[in-house]
C-alpha cells in the first residue's frame, strides 16, 4: 500500500485510545491524524491531557499533537482523516458513532451499536464474510460511511476458540471468567475491593458474552445475520492481575473428537487475515500450550505480540464433552489490536 490511511482516534487520552496509539505506531497501513477527547483534554497537547499508561514510552510526535474537542469534530464532522477509530463510553458512543459514520469508516470498541441487525460484529478470524453487511446497512441508513463493531473482549477470545469446534457439532457452552483489571479501565476497581479478594459480578458482561457469540458465530444469509444455533451460559468474575483474561470453557459437541483431533483443530485454525497476510494478523490465532499449568497471564498474555489466543490444559469432561483454558491480552487482542486488524480487513476487502 503506497498511500497510509489517515485516522481519527476518539476517546484518545483513555486506556484502549492510548493502545491504538501505542500499536498504530510505525503501521504499514495507517497514521495517526487527529487525536480527540473531551472538552476538558481538548486543546492541550497530548502529553498534557494524557496520563499515559502504556508500557512503552509516549512516542514524541504523539506528545506534541493537539487534542481535539470530540462534540466540535462530531458537529463539523469534516477533518484530516480517512476511518476512524473509537473507545467512546457506550452512552456517548452511540450518537457520536452514528454521526461520524454518515461520511466516514467507523470501528468502534464501544456496545451501542454491537447488537443492531445491519451492524457487523466483527472478529477477522472468525466472520470476515460478515463484512458485506455494510453494505445494507449503508443502503438503509444513506451513509456514505458505516459502523462495524468489535465484540466484548472476553468475547473475542472465546469466539476465537470455538469457531474450530463448530466442525464437531457445538451444542452447548459453559464459560466462566477471570478477568484482569485493565478490562475495567482507568482507574478501575478500587484497591481495597479487589486486593486479597474475587468480585463475581461484572456489570453487562454475562448478557454480552451469551448474546454476541451467537452473532459472531453465525451465517450472513440474504442481507442479514442468522444467530448461531447452540446455548450458551458465562459466569464473569474480576480478579486482581493486570493484563489478559482467562476463562474456563466447557463445550458439548454433537461428535466425540479426541484430545488429539481438538488439539489439532486449534493449531490448525487459520482465518481471512492470514490468508491475506494482514499487518497485525498473528501467525497462529489459537497457540496450544501442553503443559500442566498453561496458559498463565502474565507468561502468555504477549503470545502473538498479544493477538494470539492462548488454549491449555484440553481434557475429556464428564458432563461435557470436553473442557479447556482460554487466555487472551484483553486490551490488544480484546480491544486495540483488535479493531486495528477489522480496519485492515476491510482496506483488504476494498470497503475502507
Amino acid at each position: 500500500m503506497t498511500n497510509k490511511r489517515k485516522v481519527a482516534i476518539l476517546g484518545a487520552t483513555g486506556a484502549v485510545g492510548q493502545r491504538y496509539i501505542q500499536l498504530l505506531q510505525g503501521h504499514p497501513w495507517f497514521e495517526i491524524s487527529v487525536l480527540a477527547a473531551s472538552e476538558r483534554s481538548a486543546g492541550k497537547k497530548y502529553k498534557d491531557a494524557a496520563n499515559w499508561l502504556m508500557e512503552t514510552e509516549l512516542p514524541k510526535e504523539i506528545a506534541e499533537m493537539p487534542v481535539a474537542n470530540i462534540d466540535v469534530v462530531s458537529c463539523e464532522k469534516t477533518g484530516d482523516f480517512d476511518l476512524v477509530f473509537t473507545s467512546l463510553p457506550g452512552d456517548l458512543a452511540g450518537p457520536v458513532e452514528a454521526e461520524f459514520a454518515s461520511l466516514y469508516p467507523v470501528f468502534s470498541k464501544a456496545s451501542a451499536h454491537r447488537m443492531e441487525k445491519d451492524v457487523p460484529l466483527i472478529i477477522p478470524e472468525v466472520n470476515a464474510d460478515h463484512v458485506e453487511l455494510v453494505k445494507v446497512q449503508q443502503q438503509r441508513r444513506g451513509w456514505k460511511g458505516f459502523i462495524s463493531t468489535d465484540p466484548n473482549c472476553s468475547t473475542i477470545q472465546m469466539a476465537i476458540t470455538l469457531k474450530p469446534l463448530m466442525q464437531f457439532g457445538l451444542r452447548q457452552v459453559v464459560v466462566t471468567t477471570m478477568q484482569a483489571l485493565s478490562g475495567a479501565g482507568y482507574p478501575g476497581v478500587a484497591s481495597l475491593d479487589i486486593i486479597d479478594n474475587v468480585v463475581p459480578f461484572i456489570s453487562g458482561e454475562e448478557e454480552k458474552m451469551e448474546t454476541e457469540a451467537l452473532k459472531i458465530l453465525g451465517t450472513f444469509e440474504n442481507g442479514a445475520i442468522k444467530n448461531a444455533d447452540f446455548k450458551l451460559s458465562a459466569s464473569c468474575n474480576r480478579v486482581n492481575v493486570k493484563d489478559g483474561h482467562l476463562e474456563s470453557i466447557f463445550v458439548k459437541l454433537d461428535q466425540d473428537p479426541s484430545i488429539e483431533q481438538i488439539e489439532a483443530a486449534f493449531e490448525d485454525f487459520r482465518g481471512a487475515p492470514q490468508l491475506l497476510k494482514l499487518p497485525s494478523a498473528p501467525a497462529q490465532p489459537i497457540v496450544v500450550r501442553h503443559e500442566k499449568n498453561r496458559p498463565q497471564p502474565r507468561y502468555d498474555r504477549d503470545t502473538g505480540k498479544g493477538q494470539s489466543v492462548v488454549v491449555g490444559r484440553i481434557r475429556k469432561d464428564p458432563i461435557m464433552t470436553f473442557k479447556y483454558m482460554c487466555l487472551g491480552h484483553n486490551t490488544v487482542r480484546g480491544a486495540a489490536g483488535g479493531g486495528i486488524l477489522s480496519a485492515e480487513l476491510y482496506v483488504a476487502n476494498g470497503l475502507a
